[in-house]
């Protein structure tokens, strides 16, 4: 875990946990492993969905093409 590293060159914020400021830049660093994986997991789950989503839109155009074709079929 980052936290057990931690050096001279970060400071704790006030009143969190898992946030640390770096001395030189000045960046906000977030140490919580375990709230950054879950949120990797739960963007792979929407850009799956997305997906998914993405298909059926793709093969309700195709169904409704082949339906338009079927009902003006030649006459």
């Amino acid at each position: 875990m980052m936290e057990e590293n931690l050096n001279d060159d970060l400071i704790r914020v006030e009143g969190e946990q898992h946030l640390y400021r770096d001395r030189e830049t000045g960046a906000i660093l977030n140490t919580d492993n375990s709230g950054y994986n879950q949120y990797v997991k739960m963007r792979k789950g929407r850009q799956t969905q997305k997906e998914e989503l993405d298909t059926l839109k793709k093969d309700i155009e195709e169904i409704k093409s082949l339906l338009k074709e079927i009902t003006n079929g030649p006459r």
